[in-house]
Protein backbone atom coordinates (compact mmCIF):
# COMPACT_ATOMS: atom_id res chain seq x y z
CA UNK A 1 0.00 0.00 0.00
CA UNK A 2 1.12 3.95 -0.89
CA UNK A 3 -0.09 6.85 1.14
CA UNK A 4 0.00 10.14 -0.61
CA UNK A 5 -0.70 13.25 1.34
CA UNK A 6 -1.49 16.74 0.24
CA UNK A 7 -3.66 20.25 0.54
CA UNK A 8 -5.02 22.22 -1.71
CA UNK A 9 -6.80 25.56 -1.19
CA UNK A 10 -10.02 26.64 -2.16
CA UNK A 11 -11.69 30.00 -2.33
CA UNK A 12 -15.45 30.37 -0.58
CA UNK A 13 -17.71 33.20 -0.31
CA UNK A 14 -19.04 31.68 2.99
CA UNK A 15 -22.96 31.34 4.29
CA UNK A 16 -23.13 27.47 3.27
CA UNK A 17 -21.36 28.43 -0.68
CA UNK A 18 -20.94 25.30 -2.50
CA UNK A 19 -17.66 24.61 -4.20
CA UNK A 20 -17.40 21.24 -6.40
CA UNK A 21 -13.95 19.87 -5.95
CA UNK A 22 -14.27 16.78 -8.11
CA UNK A 23 -11.79 17.19 -10.70
CA UNK A 24 -9.21 18.65 -8.36
CA UNK A 25 -9.78 14.92 -6.26
CA UNK A 26 -9.40 13.56 -9.55
CA UNK A 27 -6.54 14.77 -10.78
CA UNK A 28 -4.69 13.73 -7.71
CA UNK A 29 -5.94 10.65 -7.77
CA UNK A 30 -4.55 10.57 -11.50
CA UNK A 31 -0.88 11.67 -10.30
CA UNK A 32 -0.55 9.33 -7.57
CA UNK A 33 -0.61 6.27 -10.28
CA UNK A 34 -2.25 4.37 -7.94
CA UNK A 35 -5.09 2.56 -9.71
CA UNK A 36 -7.20 0.83 -6.79
CA UNK A 37 -7.65 2.38 -2.89
CA UNK A 38 -9.81 5.58 -1.39
CA UNK A 39 -9.40 8.90 -0.86
CA UNK A 40 -10.13 10.94 2.45
CA UNK A 41 -10.47 14.63 2.37
CA UNK A 42 -10.97 16.72 5.80
CA UNK A 43 -11.95 20.18 5.94
CA UNK A 44 -9.26 22.16 7.99
CA UNK A 45 -11.65 24.73 10.17
CA UNK A 46 -14.69 24.14 12.66
CA UNK A 47 -17.11 25.90 9.95
CA UNK A 48 -16.76 23.89 6.72
CA UNK A 49 -17.89 20.39 5.43
CA UNK A 50 -16.84 17.91 2.50
CA UNK A 51 -19.49 15.86 1.08
CA UNK A 52 -21.08 14.50 -1.83
CA UNK A 53 -24.37 16.02 -3.69
CA UNK A 54 -25.68 16.69 -7.57
CA UNK A 55 -23.95 19.43 -8.30
CA UNK A 56 -27.06 21.81 -9.74
CA UNK A 57 -28.05 25.17 -9.57
CA UNK A 58 -31.62 24.55 -8.22
CA UNK A 59 -30.19 21.73 -5.29
CA UNK A 60 -27.55 24.21 -4.16
CA UNK A 61 -30.73 26.63 -3.31
CA UNK A 62 -32.12 23.89 -1.92
CA UNK A 63 -29.30 22.94 0.72
CA UNK A 64 -29.02 26.59 1.51
CA UNK A 65 -32.75 26.84 2.28
CA UNK A 66 -32.93 23.50 3.89
CA UNK A 67 -29.55 24.40 6.40
CA UNK A 68 -31.00 28.04 6.87
CA UNK A 69 -34.41 26.15 8.58
CA UNK A 70 -32.24 23.60 10.58
CA UNK A 71 -29.62 26.46 12.03
CA UNK A 72 -30.66 29.62 11.16
CA UNK A 73 -28.35 33.12 11.02
CA UNK A 74 -30.80 34.98 12.52
CA UNK A 75 -30.60 32.92 15.74
CA UNK A 76 -29.00 34.48 19.09
CA UNK A 77 -26.20 31.79 19.43
CA UNK A 78 -24.22 31.09 22.66
CA UNK A 79 -21.22 30.67 20.57
CA UNK A 80 -21.14 34.35 20.37
CA UNK A 81 -21.05 35.10 23.61
CA UNK A 82 -17.79 33.25 23.94
CA UNK A 83 -15.93 35.13 20.87
CA UNK A 84 -17.89 37.80 20.14
CA UNK A 85 -18.43 36.90 16.54
CA UNK A 86 -21.54 36.01 14.54
CA UNK A 87 -21.14 32.60 13.39
CA UNK A 88 -22.58 30.46 15.69
CA UNK A 89 -25.31 29.25 13.05
CA UNK A 90 -21.74 28.29 10.92
CA UNK A 91 -20.67 25.97 13.52
CA UNK A 92 -23.77 24.33 13.83
CA UNK A 93 -23.97 23.58 10.39
CA UNK A 94 -20.73 22.21 9.58
CA UNK A 95 -21.29 19.90 13.26
CA UNK A 96 -24.46 18.23 11.38
CA UNK A 97 -22.78 17.46 8.06
CA UNK A 98 -19.65 16.46 8.92
CA UNK A 99 -15.95 17.94 8.54
CA UNK A 100 -14.67 15.04 5.49
CA UNK A 101 -15.52 11.58 3.60
CA UNK A 102 -14.11 8.93 1.92
CA UNK A 103 -14.38 7.72 -1.62
CA UNK A 104 -13.02 4.89 -3.17
CA UNK A 105 -11.29 4.88 -6.41
CA UNK A 106 -10.86 1.96 -9.37
CA UNK A 107 -8.80 1.76 -11.82
CA UNK A 108 -7.50 5.17 -11.47
CA UNK A 109 -10.73 6.37 -11.26
CA UNK A 110 -13.11 8.10 -8.50
CA UNK A 111 -16.21 5.63 -7.84
CA UNK A 112 -19.13 7.99 -7.84
CA UNK A 113 -22.84 8.15 -9.33
CA UNK A 114 -23.61 10.11 -12.69
CA UNK A 115 -24.70 12.99 -10.30
CA UNK A 116 -22.10 12.92 -7.67
CA UNK A 117 -19.60 15.34 -6.92
CA UNK A 118 -17.40 15.78 -4.50
CA UNK A 119 -18.08 19.39 -2.52
CA UNK A 120 -16.51 21.86 0.30
CA UNK A 121 -19.58 23.82 1.78
CA UNK A 122 -18.38 27.00 3.89
CA UNK A 123 -20.97 27.77 6.35
CA UNK A 124 -19.02 30.54 7.56
CA UNK A 125 -19.94 34.50 7.89
CA UNK A 126 -17.39 35.74 5.73
CA UNK A 127 -15.53 34.24 2.80
CA UNK A 128 -12.45 32.36 3.51
CA UNK A 129 -9.81 30.34 1.77
CA UNK A 130 -10.34 26.59 2.74
CA UNK A 131 -7.52 24.09 3.05
CA UNK A 132 -8.52 20.67 2.79
CA UNK A 133 -6.31 17.99 3.43
CA UNK A 134 -6.03 14.92 1.02
CA UNK A 135 -4.80 11.51 1.62
CA UNK A 136 -4.89 8.68 -1.09
CA UNK A 137 -3.94 4.83 0.83
CA UNK A 138 -4.13 2.71 -2.62
CA UNK A 139 -1.82 0.59 -4.98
Amino acid sequence: MQLSSTEIKIPTEGFSDTRDITSKIQNLVTESQMKEGFVNLFVIGSTASISTIEYEPNLLKDIKERLEGLAPISENYHHHKTWGDDNGFSHVRATIMGPGISAPFSKGKLVLGNWQQIVVIDHDSQPRERRIFIQIFGQ
